[in-house]
Parts: structure tokens; C-alpha cells; sequence
């Protein structure tokens, strides 16, 4: 027995699309009943989520960070939990750990797991760089693979699995930078910055008052595995797709394709990684942005955010004070559109 695949014309293809836009602008109405601004962010979070990757959310104090992510999970109907990283945080609080239990009929004893945090829906790591790459390195196989190994025995994480980290710019002592590998397994690496005043205006009016703006739930588990699977079937053209490749490539200062300055200021450029992540989610911003098709703008659009946790400067960027963003904006526009 064979299935057949929908076509783009298929009227059951065209109402999944239509379900899609319809929970997509549904959770951002719930989110936007307690979340001020932050258009973009939430952008990267919503796609993040409909490609099944994780979220790295860089700013500041005050910004929102936590209430965010507990708004969209409450948004979707998933079950939250959320983990504060400190500098004496053990693997075992996050995996979880066996423990001897004793039947009092029989005094015999066994082992038996307890799940740690990291079984969930959404795990929100707060403050991730705070705690030493050892108890880092403990969300990696998760991220991953969606499974954590206790005691050499393997457990099952269900979908869908979403870790959203946190982490200052500011206050860096004490803290312990991200590895590379761990990097290398966020979809998105956004950052908040501050409101306009306007908009300070109406956080003021949202939580000064008796009663506090709740989301409601708009979607559920299955609908949302769904929505993942959608997001993969949106077609892209091959030009679109090899533009996608050649920006990735393009950050790889060994590459022929490097600009001067990606030789000059760059140590390691992005990896195969980054390409995936950059087509499927112009993908994802695709259909959230009503078409079913991806254009230049949509990887464009996602190029700093995907990709600015992936080239690694090179001291001579530091002295010159280059950061990892600016180079890519000067790689964007060395890289037109094609036409």
C-alpha cells in the first residue's frame, strides 16, 4: 500500500496551510496579550519552534527573557518547566538520577529512575552560561538527539522537545562561555534589546494593575508536530537554496568563495549545520508569512541571527573591533540578491 504525497494544489494541503497561519497568528495574539515589542524575537522563537529547533536568547536584565518563554508555552499547551543554572549545578539536576528504593514487603531493593527537568515540553535554561561546561554539556545529547543517558541506560525525550537558554551580555564574571559544540546545536541566537518608551509606556499599563494579563491555550502537542512536518514539505527553488549555501560558505575563511575580510578577520566560519537550519527556517518564515514558497529575502532575513554564533573572530577583529555581527552585515551586502 502506497501513500500518496499531497500536491501544493491538493485542497488538503491548502488547509493545512490555512491552520497553520491561523494558530500562527492565534499564539502571537495570545503572547502579544503579555508581551510588549520584541517583534523579531518572538519571529525567531515561533520559527524556531515550527522547525523543531532551540532558541539561545541573549539581553539584558529586565527584558522579559523568562516571561516570554512562559507565555508562548502557555500559549501552545505544553508543559513547562524551567531550570536556573548556577555554578554549582549538577548533570544530575538536569538528567535526573537513579535512586535505591527498598519494597518494605520484601526488603528487596532496585534501582529506580527519577526524571529530571529535562523531561518536558519547553525547558526554559535560565542563565546558561553560569554553570561549567561539564553540567553544559548534559543538554547536548537532548538537543540532539532528544534522549539523555543515565548510568549507561538511554531514556526517550518525547516531542517536541524545545530548549530555550538565556544568558547576559553583561556581568560575564563567573560565567563560562558556551562551547562551540553546544553553540552549534541553537537554531537561532537572538537578542533582546530595550523597548522604545512608547512601548515601556504600555509594560507600565499591562503590570501596574490588580489583575495580570493571562495567554491562553490556542493549539495542542499533536497539532504542533504537525505544523513541523508542514514546514519541511514548502518547496524552495534551487538558486534559493545554493544562495543559502554560498552565504554559509562564504563565512569559511579557507573557502575561495571568502570575501577579504571574511579571510581577514574570521578563525572558523559556519558549518553544513548552519545551512540546514538557515533553509528550513526561511521555510517556516515562509509559511508564517502566508506564501508557500521561499524567497532570497526570507534567508537573507535570517542570516545574523542563525549564523552570528557560528563564525568565531580572530583577534585581529577584536583589536579592530569587529564583532561577529558586523562582519556579517558586510557579508550580506558583498552578497547581493541574486536577480
Amino acid at each position: 500500500m502506497t501513500t500518496e504525497t499531497p500536491t501544493p494544489d491538493s485542497a488538503e494541503l491548502r488547509a493545512r496551510v490555512t491552520r497553520f497561519q491561523e494558530v500562527h497568528a492565534a499564539i502571537s495574539r495570545e503572547v502579544r496579550k503579555v508581551i510588549v515589542g520584541q517583534e523579531e524575537v518572538l519571529d525567531h522563537v515561533m520559527i524556531s519552534l515550527f522547525v523543531g529547533g532551540h532558541c539561545l536568547i541573549t539581553g539584558l536584565p529586565g527584558t522579559a527573557k523568562t516571561l516570554l518563554v512562559r507565555t508562548i508555552a502557555q500559549a501552545l499547551g505544553f508543559q513547562f518547566k524551567r531550570i536556573q543554572f548556577t555554578p554549582d549545578l549538577m548533570p544530575s539536576d538536569i538528567t535526573g538520577t537513579d535512586i535505591i528504593e527498598e519494597d518494605p514487603a520484601t526488603g528487596h531493593r532496585t534501582w529506580t529512575f527519577i526524571p529530571g527537568p529535562i523531561f518536558t515540553n519547553v525547558l526554559l535554561a535560565d542563565e546558561i552560561n553560569r554553570t561549567p561546561p561539564k553540567t553544559q554539556s548534559a543538554l547536548l545529547e537532548a538537543m540532539q538527539e532528544l534522549s539523555c543517558t543515565v548510568r549507561g541506560r538511554q531514556y526517550r525525550i518525547e516531542p517536541p522537545f524545545f530548549v530555550l537558554a538565556t544568558q547576559n551580555p553583561i556581568e560575564l564574571e563567573g560565567t563560562y562561555p558556551l562551547p562551540e559544540a553546544q553553540l552549534d546545536r541553537f537554531l537561532f541566537n537572538t537578542v533582546l534589546d530595550y523597548l522604545s518608551a512608547d512601548e515601556e509606556l504600555r509594560v507600565i499599563d499591562l503590570t501596574t494593575q490588580t489583575t495580570l494579563p493571562r495567554a491562553e491555550t490556542v493549539t495542542a502537542i499533536a497539532e504542533i508536530l504537525e505544523f513541523q512536518k508542514l514546514v519541511r514539505m514548502v518547496p524552495i527553488a534551487e538558486s534559493v537554496a545554493r544562495h543559502a549555501i554560498e552565504l554559509v560558505r562564504a563565512t569559511r575563511p579557507g573557502d575561495g568563495s571568502a570575501p577579504d575580510f571574511v579571510k581577514k578577520y574570521v578563525n572558523f566560519g559556519a558549518s553544513v549545520r548552519a545551512a540546514q537550519f538557515l533553509v528550513l527556517s526561511a521555510k517556516a518564515r515562509a509559511l508564517m508569512h502566508g506564501r508557500y514558497h521561499v524567497t532570497y529575502g526570507d534567508v537573507r532575513s535570517l542570516v545574523l541571527p542563525i549564523l552570528r554564533h557560528r563564525v568565531l573572530v580572530n583577534f585581529q577583529a577584536e583589536s579592530d573591533h569587529k564583532a561577529s555581527d558586523d562582519i556579517l552585515r558586510m557579508l550580506i551586502e558583498a552578497r547581493p540578491e541574486p536577480r
